[in-house]
């Protein structure tokens, strides 16, 4: 396990002293989500502690199951008292790119759906401002090359994710472009933009949405309150 792996642990493990028994949570996706997902296994297991789980990706809902985490889809429970997830990067006033792992559109349809919402990072995901980490966007297959084109002539660089060859499809059959802006100015104008650009099904900006985030840390973990 690599440094970064044994902060990432650590915040996953931190993270599970706030889910209460008898709750719905929500469980995002990621490397560090991961860690967070297997201590949770252990409180199931070892605390016969009783949650549904409302994963955000199918390889959560996968590792979830296998640990003996029931879950269940957003649109089967009523309510989800807290999601926990990951983050690409956080600004100082705790706004968020999301979307490395191309489940932001289930990630952000569970996390506005929640009661409250937990970030957990290492603290290398910590910057002052966000775009030095790419901007993800969930769209249609059907006209993204002429999506493509119109984010090009904005001057936001996109490009397809791809992987051996392939464009990286998501858990909704969609494509990725993420656009290499290197630097958000404003993140709320960015997502106007975006949000009205047809084609576009969900960008990766996660805005005024993340109520504790905890940053996995040299000296342990840290809990900073963003709402």
């Amino acid at each position: 396990m690599t440094h970064q792996d044994e902060l990432k642990q650590l915040v996953g493990k931190e993270a599970v002293k706030y889910v209460e028994n008898n709750t719905v949570v929500g469980l995002g996706t990621g490397s560090t989500v991961k860690f967070m997902v297997d201590a949770l296994g252990d409180r199931v297991k070892n605390e016969g502690l009783s949650i549904v789980g409302v994963p955000t990706s199918e390889r959560t809902r996968k590792q979830a199951n296998l640990l003996g985490i029931p879950t269940k889809g957003v649109d089967e429970v009523d309510h989800i008292d807290l999601t926990i997830d990951g983050a690409d990067q956080i600004d100082k006033n705790f706004q968020g790119i999301k979307g490395g792992g191309g489940a932001h559109l289930w990630e952000k349809i569970v996390a506005i759906n929640s009661d409250k919402n937990m970030w957990i990072v290492d603290e290398s995901k910590m910057a002052d401002e966000l775009g030095s980490f790419p901007l993800p966007l969930e769209v249609i297959p059907y006209g993204s090359r002429q999506l493509f084109k119109r984010l090009k002539e904005k001057g936001y660089n996109p490009e397809f994710r791809v992987q051996d060859g392939q464009r990286v499809k998501t858990d909704s059959d969609n494509d990725i472009i993420d656009l290499h802006l290197h630097q958000i100015e404003n993140p709320h104008s960015l997502a106007v933009d975006l949000d009205q650009m047809t084609g576009i099904v969900e960008h990766g900006l996660f805005l005024n949405i993340v109520n504790t985030v905890i940053v996995g840390r040299e000296d342990g973990p840290e809990v900073l309150k963003a709402r």
